[in-house]
């Protein structure tokens, strides 16, 4: 692949690497110091960060001729993306600069992890054949622009989807933690300080249950298409491939937590931790699942 091209993205990642660090940061100063000006900087930060990390999944994708989404560093980056876009769209919606301290932070450990992976996962390389999957109504109409390379198929729908999907759920993580820091302080009668800033316990349970209700619908229509893309790929819709079977773990998980909340009226600290046991489900979904278990879905 051409050379500058491939330190075009990889100085994008850079950039938004220090953005994010400087973005979370920044909500944390927020949340401590309750200053207008920092909140609003953070605000400006976090949309510069998700800029530059939308200038690397597109200079990617024009470096590898394929939709950024086919390994461990591209899905992560598009994570970190969507994750970004969920949060500046809820704090838009909320008004709750607050919880910026604790989802921008996730954001940020994930840029971390991301940028300690093996050279490996970064490289640009030639696309798994069980990878190259394109619409050809997409290739025929963007042709005519000389974008062809930018056209999808059900591999990219599928992961798109899901990543969507796995944002809300990290969004729902990060409040369900602020959840559980603000019940604490209030049984304790101890509410003073870091926790009087925090938003009420109501809310934050509110908030977490829809961002759940967002991700679901998204994570399912991601294990369908998938499924669509597996049986073109490998002929079979479903293989019981371990990130097939965690995938589906992680649907009963959350198709629990909103059984459970709609059916029989949990609220406050079980989903709590229902959400949170949801995400470290997603963690050895995407981490574990990719070094220790291994399977069809071994390059991602």
């Amino acid at each position: 692949m051409d050379g500058p091209k491939v330190v075009m993205s990889l100085m994008f990642f850079t950039m938004a690497f220090a953005f994010y660090a400087i973005t979370a940061v920044l909500y944390i100063g927020h949340w401590i110091f309750k200053k207008k000006w920092l909140g609003q900087t953070a605000t400006a930060m976090a949309v510069i960060a998700a800029f530059a990390m939308t200038m690397m999944l597109i200079s990617r994708a024009g470096e590898s001729g394929h939709a950024p989404f086919s390994n461990l560093y591209e899905s992560m980056a598009l994570f970190i993306w969507a994750l970004t876009i969920g949060y500046l769209i809820m704090e838009v919606k909320y008004k709750l600069k607050v919880i910026g301290a604790f989802v921008m932070s996730i954001a940020f450990l994930a840029m971390l992890a991301a940028s300690m992976l093996p050279y490996r996962f970064k490289a640009v390389g030639p696309l798994n054949p069980a990878l190259q999957n394109k619409w050809k109504w997409m290739v025929d109409l963007f042709e005519k622009f000389g974008l062809e390379r930018y056209a999808i198929g059900w591999l990219d729908f599928h992961v798109f989807t899901t990543f969507i999907g796995y944002a809300a759920f990290a969004i729902a993580f990060g409040i369900s933690i602020m959840y559980l820091i603000k019940v604490r302080g209030e049984k304790s009668g101890k509410e003073g300080g870091l926790m009087s800033k925090l938003p009420s316990s109501k809310m934050l349970d509110e908030i977490s249950y829809r961002g759940i209700a967002w991700g679901f619908p998204f994570l399912g229509i991601g294990i369908v298409s998938g499924a669509v893309w597996a049986n073109a790929a490998w002929g079979t819709y479903w293989s019981w491939d371990p990130k097939e079977t965690w995938s589906l773990i992680t649907w009963f998980v959350y198709a629990a937590y909103l059984h459970a909340r709609v059916t029989r009226g949990w609220r406050g600290t079980k989903c709590a931790w229902v959400s949170i046991l949801g995400f470290l489900a997603i963690l050895f979904l995407y981490w574990g699942v990719s070094f220790i278990l291994p399977g069809l879905h071994a390059y991602a």
